[in-house]
């Protein structure tokens, strides 16, 4: 689906993307959107969509951009930035998380400028933030 005027699609490095890429579609509820194999079957690139927003997984490699990036394994769990995720059933959501093994940071809580909201870890280290708050609505 195409859509118009600018858009934010976050990019992140996995060191084992593969296990990334069924953890947050079982976790999370991502869809495959597109898998780009490299040799062996390895996979360099992916997108992932959720609802009408995409995320970009990538390798770790030794290529030159990879130089300027590193994973919160890297860096004793400390993260530099993390998304925030609008869901419709938030509950559920959370719900769903919880069964799939994230390890939730910051439980599910009423938020004070609107909706509910809850934070979690995935298996290496990234925060993903989920809420029901829309703040173009």
């Amino acid at each position: 689906m195409k859509q118009n005027g600018s858009r934010i699609i976050p990019t992140i490095r996995y060191k084992n993307v593969s296990t990334a890429i069924e953890w947050l579609c079982h976790a999370f509820g991502f869809k495959r959107h597109l898998i780009v194999t490299g040799t062996n079957g390895t996979i360099t690139h992916a997108q992932l969509n959720f609802g009408n927003a995409l995320i970009m997984l990538g390798a770790e490699n030794n290529n030159n951009y990879n130089k300027f990036i590193k994973t919160p394994k890297d860096l004793n769990g400390i993260n530099t930035q993390a998304p925030y995720i609008i869901v419709d059933e938030i509950e559920k959501h959370y719900q769903r998380a919880i069964s799939g093994g994230a390890n939730i940071i910051l439980d599910l809580k009423n938020e004070d400028y609107g909706g509910q909201g809850y934070s979690c870890l995935d298996p290496e280290g990234y925060i993903w933030n989920f809420g029901s708050y829309d703040p173009w609505t």
